[in-house]
């Protein structure tokens, strides 16, 4: 059963998990050196229902079998009966009695002869390099062998100048070969800070279950981390974790609330939800990177007529009917996807990031909801801007809120820090950003997410150094005073253009 409570399914195999989100898919060459032959005898036939040949093919016209499966005690504890083919000698580099005859009876059970498979694939008409985890392999656990394929694979994505989409399903190192495994993280590690240094997208998919160093290499620092509904995810298993640890903070759902994935998509979704993300992040013809136009800005969707007061263009931004975020989010783009999370255990639902397309090509967006930004918001917004600017995709960034949050949780979440790196995230952004402000704009909460030199803002908008609430509390004024402040910072979008704040006012639709 999921721990989340779902009705019971049957775990895939790496080719199945394959043929379930891609069109069609060709298996790898072998890297150099290729793998010593088992001590226990000749490799076996492929078990009844795989195909020994790599070339394999998904039907284009259904998402195939859904990637799912039921969750068990996958700890490292379950790696007694790990290993790969070694030419180190017998047993593997340690010795490790009995490493050979477990070699032997993953190879029969699966028909592999590594713990992952490598493919070449198109998915949705985009090509990628897919690496997808054997779990019934030695549990799915990385050895020397599973790091040569490893980097093989993303040498041929950085090599071909395609995305690496990770289907991953491990229990983590593999402890019979000791050290010679676990170094393999820093093996992969490396592998994709190169492809991220080329500017190419890393996806993961997070399939039942994802500990260890599995989730902490390829999981854990891909660019957008999908996650299946009741995954073990985690980087202790679960017998290593405390007796008395909360279940749901190893689950996909409990990562999703900490931050520290992007969404958990259900399994009938995620071939299209691959599909989506890959046409976002790859767009058609390699156009990203070289000569980004910046961002058009939204029309205006609220009141046409500019304030004729500060204290008018302040009630006019705080009008609960005037249109937020979403509403320019769905009026601007044609389809979009979010990510969602710090990736440091906070999340900010007054934030909103993602990728989106308009007109034919990708723009990533940053939008505030009118909220008070949380630490988690900012980073998240710097985490958002620093993909786009090292995949060369152009930035908008909506602004609206009435300032940074600044209890005392903000406090020991790190608002200083988390603005400070905000504001850095946009000042040294290669790619252009381009932001709209469409309702407040309170203090450095909001200009940390304003671009400089290329602001625009509506008509219902206003920005202030500070409320005028509170500014006429600070300078000891009478409340009936609070209206003449207004006036004296001078807020309104008309104020802000003749002080060469914004670079103009947008018009209506």
């Amino acid at each position: 059963m999921h721990e989340g409570g779902g009705l019971p399914c049957t775990r895939l195999t790496a080719r199945q998990a394959l043929a379930a989100v891609a069109d069609t898919y060709r298996e790898l060459p072998e890297p150099p050196g290729g793998f010593a032959p088992d001590a226990s005898g000749p490799p076996p036939k492929a078990p009844p229902g795989t195909s020994p040949e790599p070339p394999s093919k998904a039907s284009p016209d259904s998402p195939g079998e859904p990637l799912s499966g039921t969750v068990r005690d996958t700890s490292p504890g379950t790696k007694t009966e790990s290993g790969t083919e070694q030419a180190a000698g017998p047993d593997g580099p340690l010795g490790w009695r009995g490493y050979d005859e477990a070699r032997g009876r993953a190879r029969a059970r699966t028909g592999e002869d590594e713990s992952v498979v490598a493919a070449l694939a198109v998915i949705g008409g985009t090509e990628a390099v897919v690496l997808s985890f054997e779990f019934r392999y030695l549990g799915g656990s990385l050895g020397e062998r599973t790091g040569d394929r490893l980097e093989a694979a993303y040498t041929e994505a950085r090599e071909r100048g395609l995305p690496v989409v990770s289907l991953i399903a491990t229990g983590g190192s593999r402890m019979q070969e000791g050290m010679r495994a676990l170094t393999q993280l820093q093996r992969v590690t490396r592998q994709s800070a190169l492809n991220r240094a080329t500017g190419l997208p890393q996806i993961a998919v997070l399939r039942d279950p994802t500990t260890g160093g599995g989730w902490a290499t390829l999981g854990a620092a891909a660019d957008v981390i999908l996650a299946l509904p009741g995954a073990q995810i985690g980087f202790a298993g679960s017998r290593v974790r405390p007796p008395d640890a909360d279940p749901h903070a190893y689950s996909a759902e409990g990562q999703l609330a900490s931050g520290q994935i992007d969404a958990v998509v259900p399994a009938d979704r995620l071939r299209g939800t691959l599909q989506r993300w890959l046409r976002l992040l790859c767009p058609p013809g390699g156009s990203a990177g070289r000569d980004v136009e910046p961002a058009t800005p939204p029309k205006a969707l609220g009141a046409p007529g500019l304030p004729e007061s500060g204290w008018q263009a302040v009630l006019r931004a705080r009008e609960a009917r005037r249109p937020h975020a979403e509403a320019y989010l769905e009026a601007y783009f044609d389809d979009r996807e979010e990510i969602s999370g710090d990736r440091c255990g906070g999340v900010d639902p007054g934030l909103r990031c993602g990728f989106g397309r308009r007109d034919g090509r990708t723009i990533a967006f940053a939008a505030q909801c009118g909220t008070a930004t949380r630490p988690a918001g900012f980073r998240t917004a710097a985490r958002l801007v620093r993909l786009a600017d090292r995949l060369g995709i152009p930035v908008l960034t909506l602004v609206d809120t009435p300032g940074a949050a600044n209890d005392a949780a903000a406090e020991r979440a790190g608002a200083g820090a988390a603005i400070a790196d905000c504001f850095a995230a946009l000042a040294t952004a290669k790619v252009p950003v381009t932001s709209l402000l469409i309702g407040e704009g309170g203090s450095g909460g909001a200009l940390a997410l304003a671009a400089p030199g290329r602001l625009w803002a509506t008509p219902d908008s206003y920005f202030s150094v500070i409320a005028p609430e509170l500014a006429a509390a600070i300078l000891k004024r009478d409340e009936r005073q609070i209206h003449d402040t207004a006036d004296q910072l001078r807020i309104r979008p008309q104020d802000l253009l003749e002080l060469d704040v914004i670079r103009g006012i947008v018009p209506p639709t």
